[in-house]
């Protein structure tokens, strides 16, 4: 009889998870940034504690206010900068539609080896151009549609990082309290090992989380300075803009652009320099930066965490730039600890028969 009342209360507890899990689904990615974000954030949140004679709530308000001025402000500015160059790029269009391609640049003809083959192509684009735009109009209202859920995809992308930051200040001001839950209940499911794989999990996150944001600020910074040298328009969203795709790991979709516009305007020096600059700095600094700040104190091969980011990123989106490499390196741990506990088993067995057939 007691052994039907535990089971008929583990079915109803397994049912109370199931149930909670699904009420929550529609929240992960929210309350996984958020987790993410107030961990990487964590210490900054003990010294604003302690500054402020242990009021936690008080800094968890503040350091919420500040994340929502450091995220927000910059993203509103890059939707109303983005809307604008939607409008330029309109207008353009039409012109192009009314007048036909402005003049060949001057310094398209003296492109070696190639430069009379690009002008008379230029030439051609212009006198069919009529045709061309009547070929693609009508693909333009597909791509109408395309773009139009693309920004339904970006609004609910914004609602959630919203949501994220609600979030982020009940993890700063509950933060403690769920620490000491998670390490309760890993200690029940696997006893004496919950402390290292919780030290294991924090420290993955916490150097992927530097390495990734520590790469992309130094990219954001480098690019800023490389867009205000050769003159480009908007150089600040710029550097902003390449921050947000550093992170993602492909900066050249910012800098590349400001180069062909360089060259476009006859700027075939500065255009050069861009190009060395995004090149050998700014996508360049990625490849010493980023494996130096994630490998920086851990004791797990660089490969492992590597691979966990790039898999991670394939499989699960830009959630799994943390989520990748924490799984492989639990899975590493895990099978580091079988092989070694198997390994110390054979020994131990080895040195007592020895002892036996020696007696």
């Amino acid at each position: 009889m007691a052994t039907n009342d535990r089971l008929l209360v583990q079915i109803l507890l397994l049912g109370l998870l199931g149930a909670s899990l699904w009420v929550l689904a529609p929240f992960w990615s929210a309350l996984f940034w958020a987790a993410v974000l107030s961990f990487a954030s964590w210490p900054v949140m003990r010294v604003l504690t302690r500054l402020l004679g242990g009021r936690q709530a008080l800094a968890a308000a503040l350091l919420t206010l500040v994340w929502t001025g450091v995220v927000a402000v910059p993203l509103v500015m890059l939707g109303f900068n983005l809307a604008d160059h939607i409008k330029d790029v309109t207008g353009l269009i039409k012109d192009l539609q009314v007048d036909g391609l402005p003049p060949a640049p001057v310094w398209l003809a003296d492109v070696p080896l190639i430069g009379e083959r690009l002008t008379d192509f230029w030439l051609t684009i212009d006198q069919q151009g009529a045709e061309l735009f009547a070929t693609v109009q009508p693909y333009l209202g597909q791509v109408g549609n395309w773009l139009l859920a693309r920004s339904a995809q970006i609004g609910g992308g914004m609602v959630e990082l919203a949501l994220s930051l609600v979030l982020v200040f009940f993890f700063y001001r509950d933060g403690p309290r769920l620490a000491a839950f998670a390490q309760s209940l890993l200690e029940r499911l696997i006893g004496d090992r919950a402390e290292h794989y919780l030290e294991l999990v924090a420290g993955t996150v916490q150097r992927v989380v530097n390495g990734v944001i520590g790469t992309a600020m130094a990219q954001a910074i480098l690019a800023w300075i490389g867009f205000t040298i050769a003159g480009i328009p908007g150089a600040l969203i710029l550097g902003i803009l390449t921050f947000g795709f550093s992170l993602i790991m492909v900066p050249p979709l910012v800098w590349g652009p400001a180069v062909a516009w360089l060259f476009w305007q006859g700027e075939v020096g500065l255009g050069i320099f861009l190009l060395v600059w995004g090149l050998f700095v700014i996508s360049g600094v990625d490849n010493i930066l980023k494996p130096y700040l994630i490998s920086r104190g851990g004791n797990l091969p660089l490969i492992v965490v590597l691979l966990g980011v790039f898999g991670g990123i394939l499989a699960f989106g830009f959630m799994g730039l943390f989520l990748g490499p924490t799984l492989l390196a639990v899975a590493y741990s895990l099978l580091s600890d079988w092989v070694g506990s198997s390994t110390a088993s054979q020994v131990v067995q080895r040195a007592e028969n020895g002892s036996k057939s020696s007696s």
